[in-house]
C-alpha cells in the first residue's frame, strides 16, 4: 500500500514537472496535467489489484 502510494506521489510530482517544463502556461496548468497523471495511475493500481 505504501508503494501505491508513494507512486501516486510520484507520478504527481514528475508530470507536474515535465509539463511545467515544457512550457505550462502557469503552474495551475503543469497541476492540472499532474492530475490527469494521477488519473491515470490510479485507475492502473486498481485495475491490476487481484
Amino acid at each position: 500500500m505504501i508503494r501505491n502510494l508513494l507512486m501516486l506521489l510520484v507520478t504527481v510530482v514528475v508530470v507536474t514537472a515535465v509539463a511545467e517544463l515544457l512550457g505550462a502556461i502557469n503552474f495551475g496548468t503543469a497541476l492540472t496535467f499532474g492530475q490527469i497523471g494521477f488519473a491515470a495511475v490510479l485507475v492502473w493500481i486498481l485495475l491490476r489489484r487481484p
